[in-house]
């Protein structure tokens, strides 16, 4: 047996036999803190026993042939992975969790906690021990990383994404009083507030399907195009304040939303500083003209704006500008060379953005929520059926089940769009060309689109920063460093340095939990781009769905099923920070996904063909052919995944708890209280600390290499007409 195959064996018997397999005990009885093996005989858990047929089968064949021991392999996956799964949901708390179980089997006066450090490391080792027994039995022509890679991916996204999704979409069908279930199901599924198009034929308002389906269109595509001017801005011309430029692109991202939406409302609302500017100078009216479409759309672009950029960018840089030199050699002008070659080369990047930016769109609640007034959409309808004085879990289902309608759409159109053409760029060959200048027209947009964006944005931080600094924004606008001393106070005492501050709990534990899951966010994500562009097996198009279904819902709604699914066993972990990492792993991994899908895309699979040739393996060309050329992709991964992790608000509100207490719910609890101030240094604070860190995630990753020269904006070089 191959030493990988040895070790997952004794993973399984370790976690078995050696590690406590409940997380915590059910009683004063020391069994239930005891091994599986020992817990089966000696304790109360005689129903952990049966793990030991797929723990025996692998070490019965292990003098046959390759081929009985693979299949044994994959047969004790099979069933060590069933039986988990089966006794974990059966048992809960209480006995049966099921009904017709105690209906067929009687009642019992079994019960058992969640999953502990045993029973995880005994559940992985059997996933693994499935994908060897698969690899050596040729599957993926034997490749043990790749079907590793897909093991893990496909298990873990089921667990946590689709379990506890399910869980809440299957809500739409509860019996409503006395109807049947499929009938109140076809009821909120026909409601005219979701498909009423009142608002062509009378002065009525539209359904909130298509006020979404308008805002996430609309959101998309202004996200794409400015993104795309600010990568071509970045990439393309010789714009002297560049760097300067790419700090205020990613400013939005690393602000709480609900903070954007109140600078705007102070700027533009009934009684903001531009609103009296204009009706003191132009004698213009105030109004309430920011509430509604206009300013969700206003926020949404500022929020989305910088992801659609962080996801460009690397693909303008990984077009190959030889391509473009070949277009110039043909008597092509720059206009044309851009039209036929550099556009369609930037379609994988184009499309992702869009996909990003529309599905954001429709997942953001809080933007919405503050600026909506009275445009509804599905985002906040779904948000006080869960949480508001509704109470109606049918009905956010329904809500749920045509948002993922929406999002299955746009991703089909997507790929639609895309077709099966080749975009691939980077070949591994030398590269000297030179990057083409961009048509003199077109730079002289991207200049006008991305700069008023840029000052704008700053002029917003501004505002931002600066009511950190003073008593009570737009009231009392003196200088004063209460909300600082408040939030992070220092003292120091007989017992040494006291830190103070009422916010630094929150901060630390933000820090912890973010630190822990954008590694493990952009890995998973990237793991996952590399499956879906480089490889090819049954179910690809279902499983690249189900990689983007958390990012589809609102966060509202993941948080809420969150608990659902993991506050009963087998997998208790509501109110630890296990969930919080998670939560955030499973649902910012989506932009991952779409960040490494637009840059691989663009990477010749010869080169892996070539590295695998001369002997490496796949997890070697991974990491010395692939990730080299992912260098942007990563950044833009780890960035997003870190910042989000920091700035979400919506997924974990619910799952925060006394000892797990996040930024954000601390923003929130401010803002709830009137407390602007302290909500806004706090804002302002992490606004530093997370530009530091994407400095930081910058150096550390760096730029990629392609040994090529700069644009040729900054070396002039004659084009035929």
């Amino acid at each position: 047996m191959r030493r990988s195959q040895w070790f997952w064996l004794a993973a399984g018997w370790i976690g078995f036999a050696l590690l406590p397999w409940y997380d915590t005990p059910l009683s004063d009885d020391r069994t239930w803190s005891l091994p599986a093996l020992f817990a089966g005989l000696f304790g109360s858990a005689p129903w952990l026993l049966p793990l030991l047929v797929p723990l025996l089968l692998p070490i019965v064949y292990l003098t046959k042939d390759v081929h009985a021991r693979a299949t044994s392999l994959t047969a004790a996956g099979i069933i060590g992975i069933a039986y988990m799964i089966l006794q974990g949901f059966a048992f809960g708390l209480n006995g049966w969790s099921w009904t017709f179980l105690e209906s067929l089997l009687g009642s019992t006066d079994g019960f058992q906690n969640g999953f502990g450090y045993g029973a995880n490391v005994t559940l992985f080792s059997f996933l693994f021990m499935l994908t060897e027994g698969l690899a050596a039995r040729g599957w993926m022509k034997g490749d043990r990383f790749v079907t590793g890679a897909i093991g893990l991916v496909i298990g873990t996204i089921l667990f946590f994404v689709f379990l506890p999704v399910s869980t809440i979409l299957t809500n739409a069908a509860i019996p409503d009083g006395e109807q049947s279930a499929l009938v109140s199901f076809f009821h909120r599924m026909t409601d005219q507030d979701i498909w009423s198009l009142s608002c062509i034929s009378e002065n009525r308002r539209c359904g909130v399907f298509w006020n979404s389906l308008r805002l996430g269109v609309l959101t998309g595509a202004i996200t794409t195009l400015l993104g795309l001017a600010f990568a071509l801005v970045a990439t393309r011309t010789n714009f002297p304040f560049k760097r300067g430029l790419r700090l205020l692109t990613v400013l939005p991202i690393i602000t709480p939303p609900f903070v954007i939406s109140l600078a705007i409302i102070l700027l533009f609302g009934r009684n903001g500083t531009v609103t009296n500017f204009f009706a003191d100078a132009f004698d213009v009216a105030p109004s309430r003209w920011i509430y509604g479409l206009p300013g969700i759309l206003i926020t949404q672009a500022l929020a989305f704006t910088p992801i659609a950029f962080l996801v460009l960018i690397g693909v303008v840089q990984g077009i190959a500008p030889s391509m473009e030199e070949a277009s110039h050699t043909l008597r092509a002008n720059r206009w044309q060379t851009f039209k036929y070659v550099t556009w369609p080369l930037l379609r994988p990047g184009l499309a992702n953005a869009f996909l990003i930016g529309f599905i954001e769109s429709l997942a953001d609640f809080g933007n919405p929520l503050v600026l909506g007034g009275n445009y509804d959409v599905l985002s906040t309808k779904i948000f006080f059926a869960v949480v508001g004085s509704q109470n109606d879990p049918g009905r956010a289902g329904a809500l749920a089940i045509v948002l993922l309608m929406l999002c299955v759409g746009a991703f089909y159109v997507q790929r639609r769009w895309l077709g099966k053409k080749s975009y691939q760029t980077l070949t591994g060959k030398g590269d000297s060309g030179r990057p083409s200048e961009l048509p003199r027209g077109l730079k002289y947009v991207c200049y006008a689109t991305a700069i008023p964006w840029a000052i704008f944005t700053l002029i917003l931080y501004t505002m931002i920063m600066f009511g950190g600094f003073v008593k009570n924004w737009g009231r009392d606008n003196s200088f004063s460093l209460d909300h600082f001393a408040a939030n992070f106070g220092l003292e120091w005492t007989d017992f040494g340095l006291l830190w103070s501050g009422r916010a630094w709990d929150s901060l630390f534990t933000t820090l912890e939990i973010a630190a822990i899951s954008a590694p493990l966010t952009a890995g998973m994500g990237l793991l996952t781009a590399y499956l879906l562009v480089r490889q090819r097996f049954a179910g690809q198009a279902g499983f690249e769905f189900i990689t983007m279904l958390s990012f589809a819902i609102p966060g509202t709604v993941i948080g809420v099923s969150y608990i659902l699914a993991f506050n009963t066993p087998p997998l208790e972990i509501t109110g630890t920070g296990i969930i919080l990492v998670l939560c955030f792993i499973y649902r910012n991994m989506p932009v991952s996904i779409r960040a490494g899908v637009a840059a691989m895309s663009q990477i010749d699979k010869s080169l892996d063909e070539c590295a695998m040739t001369l002997g490496a393996t796949s997890a070697q060309t991974v990491r010395r052919v692939v990730l080299p050329l992912l260098r942007p992709a990563i950044v833009a991964a780890l960035v997003y995944s870190f910042v989000r992790a920091i700035t979400s608000v919506s997924a974990v509100i619910f799952l925060v708890s006394a000892r797990y207490d996040l930024a954000t719910s601390y923003i929130v609890g401010r803002v709830e209280n009137g407390e602007y101030g302290l909500a806004i240094a706090y804002s302002a604070t992490l606004i530093v600390i997370m530009a530091a860190a994407i400095t930081l995630i910058q150096f550390a990753v760096g730029e990629r290499k392609v040994s090529r020269r700069t644009s040729s904006d900054a070396v002039k070089q004659e084009v035929p007409a």
